[in-house]
C-alpha cells in the first residue's frame, strides 16, 4: 500500500528539509536543563547515534536562552527552541543562530512583539513552528469550550488559523504547524479539520502521552493514524523516558509504513503452548543485539518458536531462528544454514550475520523449492540438522 501524501509547501530546519515530498522527519526533546551546556550536549551527542533528525530545547528563561550561545556552536543536529510566555526570548535565541522555534500562541504576552520575530526570522529564513496544545489555548476560545459553544479540536484550528495569518500577513511563509492533545480522538480530529484549510507543514505528535508503556500505544495509535492519511511531515513521540526511546519509536512507526529504513526488523512470535524452547529470552537477547550493534543494517530476523510460522517467517526473513525441544536452526532466507544447541541460537545467528556483513551483504535470490519446501514444512526437531 503507498500512502498518498498531503501536499504541503516545504521549509528546511538547517539542512533537513519539510513538507513538499521530503521524507518524515523524526524529532525529540532533550530531558536536561539547556542552561547546563554540557549535559545538554552531551544528551545531543547520543541523540544524534539513535538517529534524531532534529532536537527541541526547553528555553523558560533568559539564563537558558543564553546558553543556546555556547550550544548552537557544537549542536551536532538542527535545533528549536521551545519558547512559552516570553517573546523576548525568541528574539534571543534567534541571535545565538538557533535553526527554528516553536511558539505557543496560547501564552504568549505581546502580540506587538510578532512583526520583530518575524523580521528576525526572515534575515535567516528560520521556520517558525505554531505550536497549539489543548491545555494552553487562548483564554478566549477556553471559555467557549468550557461553554460547549466548539469542540476542543475546532478550538485549536482556530488558534492556529489566526496565527498563521497574523504571520503570513507580515510577509512570511517559512511556518509549521502542530496541533496537539493528549488524547488520540481530540488529536486526529484536530489534524483532520485542519488539513485541507492550509499547505503548511505539520509536525505531529500527541502531547503528554504517558510513560514508555502506555505512551507508545497511545503515540502509535494518534500518529500511526495521521501517517497513514498521508498528514505527516515531521513526527515526535512523547514519552516520559529516555528520548532516545522516543526516537526509536518514531523511527519503528516510519518503518512499518515503508516510510523509512530505520535499521533491522525484527518479527518474533508471541509464543503459545506449542512452543518448547525460551522464546521470550531469546527474541529479548536477539532485539537487544539488533538495537545497539546492528543498528545500521536493514535486514529482517525472526524468532519463531515451532513449525506453525517458523519455516514461513525463516524464508520471508534475510535470517532466522526456529526452534524446538532444545534445539534451534539457523535460516537464511529460508533455508537451514545451521543446526544448534538452543542455548547457541542466539550466538549462532550473529555469526551468520556477521559472515554475511563481512561478504558484503550479498543480495541472494530465494530458491524456488524453498518456497515449496516452506509449504510443507515438517516440526522442527525433524527438519533442523542438529
Amino acid at each position: 500500500m503507498s500512502i498518498a501524501r498531503r501536499k504541503t509547501r516545504q521549509l528546511k530546519v538547517r539542512h533537513v528539509p519539510i513538507g513538499g515530498d521530503a521524507p518524515i522527519s523524526v524529532q525529540t526533546m532533550t530531558k536536561t536543563d539547556t542552561r547546563n551546556v554540557d549535559a545538554t550536549l552531551s544528551q545531543l551527542g547520543d541523540l544524534q547515534k539513535a538517529g534524531v533528525d532534529i532536537v527541541r530545547l526547553a528555553c523558560p528563561d533568559i539564563k537558558a536562552a543564553e546558553a543556546f550561545d555556547q550550544i548552537m556552536k557544537a549542536a551536532p543536529v538542527p535545533i528549536i527552541a521551545d519558547i512559552h510566555f516570553d517573546y523576548r526570548l525568541a528574539l534571543r535565541v534567534l541571535e545565538a543562530g538557533v535553526d527554528g522555534i516553536r511558539l505557543n500562541p496560547g501564552n504568549l504576552a505581546r502580540k506587538d512583539m510578532l512583526p520583530e520575530i518575524v523580521a528576525r526570522c526572515r534575515e535567516r529564513n528560520v521556520p517558525i513552528r505554531i505550536g497549539v496544545n489543548n491545555g494552553s489555548l487562548r483564554m478566549d476560545l477556553r471559555r467557549k469550550v468550557f461553554a460547549g459553544a466548539m469542540t476542543t479540536e475546532d478550538a485549536m484550528v482556530e488558534s492556529a488559523l489566526d496565527e498563521i495569518r497574523a504571520i503570513e500577513d507580515l510577509g512570511y511563509d517559512q511556518i509549521k504547524l502542530s496541533l496537539k492533545a493528549s488524547d488520540v480522538l481530540t488529536t486526529v480530529k484536530a489534524y483532520r479539520a485542519m488539513a485541507d484549510k492550509t499547505d503548511v507543514p505539520f509536525h505531529v505528535g500527541l502531547t503528554e502521552a504517558g510513560t514508555v508503556r502506555a505512551g507508545t500505544i497511545k503515540s502509535a495509535m494518534a500518529i500511526g493514524a495521521l501517517l497513514i492519511d498521508g498528514l505527516c511531515d515531521t513526527i515526535r513521540v512523547s514519552l516520559t523516558g529516555d528520548s532516545r526511546e522516543e526516537v526509536y519509536v518514531g523511527q519503528k512507526m516510519l518503518a512499518n509504513l515503508g516510510l523509512r529504513n530505520a535499521g533491522p526488523n525484527l518479527v518474533s512470535c508471541p509464543s503459545c503452548g506449542r512452543v518448547e524452547i525460551a522464546l521470550e529470552k531469546a527474541a529479548l537477547a536477539v532485539e537487544e543485539r539488533l538495537r545497539t550493534g546492528y543498528a545500521n543494517e536493514n535486514i529482517s530476523v525472526s524468532v519463531m518458536g515451532c513449525a506453525v510460522n517458523g519455516p514461513g517467517e525463516g524464508q520471508i526473513s534475510d535470517f532466522g531462528i526456529a526452534g524446538g525441544r532444545g534445539k534451534g536452526a539457523i535460516y537464511r532466507l529460508g533455508k537451514v544454514v545451521r543446526g544448534c544447541r538452543e542455548d547457541e541460537m542466539v550466538d549462532v545467528l550473529f555469526q551468520e550475520i556477521d559472515k554475511w556483513i563481512a561478504a558484503g551483504r550479498p543480495q541472494e535470490e530465494v530458491d524456488p523449492e524453498v518456497l515449496e519446501s516452506v509449504l510443507n514444512a515438517k516440526p522442527m526437531n525433524e527438519t533442523a540438522n542438529v
